[in-house]
């Protein structure tokens, strides 16, 4: 099982860590990423700026944590930090990236190309940690094949979360599968 690093904070801390959290996602569906600042968030979230400081190092930690943990909830939701490589949870972790950003990117008030690219980074790190814990049992490196899946899966996923006219989700996991599929089946 993939750890959870809050998971054994001071619930003082988690609660604070909690206001911080839910200002800065109300702050993300109002305005961008580049205009909010640690001042936005505190005043929003009620603690002052030095709180702020002792949990996050700036608003780019923030973003980090931030979608860190609403990425991992999406993998617990579905389970599949607690599982193993089958052709039935990598079409569901496709389905769940997918799901994700097209979600993330209509919640958000205009996405900026720093914030993808953040964003991209923490989702990317995730999903290769994930398939890394999938293949740890191989007799082989699975580092070159976790990578190629990582690109695969979230390029194909910002694919789709950038279509103006989106297919349905299922037909797009199941033309999307085979190609990501392909990298990993030998490791399993």
């Amino acid at each position: 099982m993939l750890p959870n690093p809050d998971e054994k904070l001071d619930p003082r801390v988690k609660r604070t860590r909690g206001l911080i959290l839910q200002s800065f996602e109300d702050l993300l569906a109002e305005k961008n990423f580049e205009s909010i600042s640690v001042q936005d968030v505190t005043d929003n979230a009620q603690v002052n700026r030095a709180t702020f400081y002792a949990h996050f190092q700036d608003k780019y930690a923030l973003l980090d944590h931030s979608i860190n943990k609403m990425f991992m909830q999406e993998i617990e939701k579905r389970t599949l930090n607690v599982c193993s490589y089958s052709a039935d949870n990598l079409r569901n972790l496709i389905f769940a990236v997918c799901e994700f950003l097209a979600r993330l990117h209509t919640s958000c008030a205009q996405p900026h190309h720093q914030f993808e690219s953040l964003v991209e980074s923490t989702i990317k790190k995730q999903i290769f940690d994930l398939l890394s814990y999938w293949l740890r049992k191989s007799k082989v490196p699975t580092d070159i094949p976790a990578t190629v899946a990582t690109w695969a899966i979230y390029g194909l996923a910002s694919h789709y979360s950038h279509m103006k006219k989106r297919p349905a989700l299922e037909k797009f996991v199941d033309e999307a599968f085979p190609l990501v599929a392909v990298n990993l089946e030998q490791f399993a």
